[in-house]
């Protein structure tokens, strides 16, 4: 399951994060005849780009009825993300720079598809299709047309919330992609955009109209069983795309069948870093951002704060000067006597009148 991610970077940030070589355009997996496919980079070069050199995604903006994407510590469904697809779903047939079919682009999308028949308010659908299990995918209503369409798209993020079931608690963890060494996911003075590791879900998408014309773009992110990296949190997680083979199988549609970047998407992720967070991501309106900071660097952290708060309380407490207790003092010691003198009169009237009362008995 994936209800909740994390993507602080801006969209230029976004496009050096995804850079990718095209050196070798990646052979899928397995083909229908049980054989390896060719290597499409043996008879052509890819985008029109010298071979082995790095490239970066192209930034499409979309209107999505003006929903824009906004970098966040807590990304919830109906938030809108960056997502790769293949630039192909916007090129002719006759496009010589699709000849590869490898190109990306980068397009802010909706996180929750909407459902093509849907009429009305497009945030009004009533159904929950932030995740779609890869187990229904081909016979749903909703993901079979885009599927079929070569509809697929490649889902980023630094890393995703999970809830653990199990726990009392209910204890939420961040899941990431291992990184390089001295980068820490959480802390962004130890690493660059073009250094990180960026977390890459497998996704559907499909592009929705309203009555006046305006197009929404939104995706669902694909769910299989968890294996034993989360098998004890959750007993689902996202199709996580591990390598650049598995991204360009599962984006190429021209060229990659169905049944080819599916056998790609079954290959499990082998390795994810994890730790456990605060409950401040358990609000979708809190972005703050020490959501993705490890429980106990918060806790330490709020330790620290509370004593220097202590000690700056100390300093800031005015002493009284001595001769101001002094005088207190003395202040005290006379209401005192004055009180030993009234107890004493009271003491000397109480006979006098019991004496009085008695007489007027008699």
């Amino acid at each position: 399951m994936c209800g909740r991610t994390c993507l602080t970077l801006e969209p230029n940030e976004i496009l050096k994060a995804c850079s990718y070589k095209t050196s070798k355009f990646q052979k899928s997996p397995i083909n229908q005849n049980g054989n390896k496919s060719e290597d499409l980079n043996d008879r052509k070069e890819c985008c029109g780009c010298d071979k082995g050199q790095y490239i970066e995604p192209d930034w499409r903006s979309e209107f999505n009825c003006g929903r824009k994407y906004i970098p966040s510590f807590n990304i919830a469904p109906n938030d809108v993300t960056p997502v790769l697809i293949s630039r192909d779903h916007f090129c002719d047939e006759g496009d010589s720079k699709t000849e590869s079919g490898h190109h990306r682009l980068l397009i802010p999308m909706l996180w929750g598809l909407i459902p093509f028949w849907h009429k009305g308010d497009y945030s009004k659908h009533k159904l929950t299709t932030n995740n779609c299990r890869l187990e229904r995918m081909r016979e749903s209503k909703l993901y079979s047309n885009a599927f079929k369409r070569g509809q697929r798209c490649v889902v980023l993020c630094e890393g995703f919330y999970e809830w653990q079931t199990k726990s009392p608690d209910r204890a939420v963890y961040l899941f990431y992609m291992p990184q390089k060494e001295k980068a820490i996911i959480h802390d962004r003075n130890t690493w660059a955009p073009e250094d990180i590791n960026l977390m890459k879900m497998a996704g559907v998408f499909d592009v929705w109209q309203d009555e006046q014309g305006d197009k929404i773009y939104s995706y669902s992110v694909i769910t299989y069983e968890s294996n034993e990296i989360m098998s004890w949190l959750h007993h689902r997680m996202p199709a996580i795309l591990e390598t650049e083979q598995q991204i360009t199988a599962w984006l190429d549609f021209k060229n990659i069948s169905n049944e080819e970047a599916l056998a790609a998407l079954r290959q499990p992720v082998s390795a994810l870093e994890k730790h456990r967070v605060a409950n401040l991501v358990n609000n979708a309106r809190n972005k703050s951002n020490l959501c993705n900071k490890p429980i106990e660097l918060i806790q330490s952290e709020k330790l620290t704060k509370n004593k220097l708060m202590s000690t700056w309380l100390n300093l800031r407490t005015p002493k009284l000067p001595a001769v101001a207790s002094k005088a207190n003092k003395d202040d005290e010691d006379d209401a005192k006597d004055r009180n030993l003198v009234s107890t004493a009169n009271e003491s000397e009237s109480k006979p006098e009148n019991r004496s009085a009362k008695r007489r007027r008995i008699v």
